[in-house]
């Protein structure tokens, strides 16, 4: 059977932002939030396992992608607004909201200024607040970013995901070397983006994470490490937290079924808020 093609619409902003947001499946809405990267694309793998029992709603971020970049202070609370402006549009008034590694930052930002539009959050390669080694990291891929573009793609691949998994998926490392942010446009959005993550500090928001909370994490990420997903459980006792041995910081594309079957696992047992 031929799965239906994605519904895609353009979302305006108040600020000229132009968001493309694609709906996928029917059922009870689940948004999808990507990280630094910021684009729909990057949940392709999971959608066909989730789009048959859920709304699957995703969206490429203000300036990334299909979408135009307002005016709007790009931070992290913008980020969540634009969010929490998508569902009202589509007539949700609440969502399970999944997000990964900087879109995990934007779900924490989404509890805290509306907690009733959650039904449920997933903090997927997620922090609570950046420490020295995220800051030092983050620093020298904006250096990258500024002086040798193309090596500051192909350094995130070679970061993002597991090395045997890159070895033998390399079209994906090819992928990245080609499409670096060659233009001081492109690279000014993705430096006011990494901007925005080192400046998260979730520690005054956890405590609008009342509603069910997954937090998942692998054990090998080298660019949101581990210890930032303990971090987050023990900010929030009645979490779950689930980590995988392996995947890297990219697991829910290196080990797309587990993630699958833990995120809908936890959609099915955990009774919404």
């Amino acid at each position: 059977m031929t799965r239906p093609s994605a519904e895609i619409l353009q979302v305006q902003m108040p600020d000229g932002a132009g968001l493309n947001v694609s709906c996928d499946g029917q059922g009870p809405a689940v948004l999808l939030i990507s990280g630094l990267g910021g684009t729909a694309g990057f949940w392709a793998p999971i959608v066909p396992f989730l789009s048959s029992r859920y709304r699957i709603i995703r969206f490429d971020q203000r300036g990334i992608a299909g979408s135009a970049r307002g005016t709007a202070p790009c931070t992290i609370n913008t980020l969540a607004e634009d969010a929490l402006h998508i569902l009202t549009h589509l007539g949700h008034e609440k969502a399970s909201v999944l997000g990964h590694s900087t879109g995990g930052c934007i779900v924490q930002a989404m509890a805290r200024s509306a907690p009733s539009r959650l039904s449920h959050a997933i903090l997927s390669a997620t922090w609570l607040r950046a420490g020295a080694y995220m800051k030092a990291l983050f620093e020298l891929r904006k250096n990258l970013l500024r002086e040798q573009p193309q090596a500051y793609a192909r350094s995130a691949a070679l970061l993002s995901y597991p090395p045997e998994w890159l070895e033998q998926n390399w079209s994906v490392f090819e992928k990245s070397s080609a499409t670096y942010p060659r233009s001081e446009a492109e690279q000014a959005i993705v430096a006011e983006r990494i901007d925005a993550l080192l400046a998260h500090d979730g520690t005054m928001m956890v405590s609008a994470l009342t509603m069910p909370t997954l937090i998942l994490g692998a054990d090998d990420d080298m660019i949101v490490p581990a210890f930032h997903q303990r971090a987050l459980a023990a900010a929030l006792p009645k979490s779950r937290l689930m980590m995988l041995p392996q995947g890297g910081h990219f697991f829910p594309i290196t080990q797309t079924e587990a993630f699958v079957e833990t995120l809908t696992q936890f959609l099915a047992e955990a009774p919404s808020s």
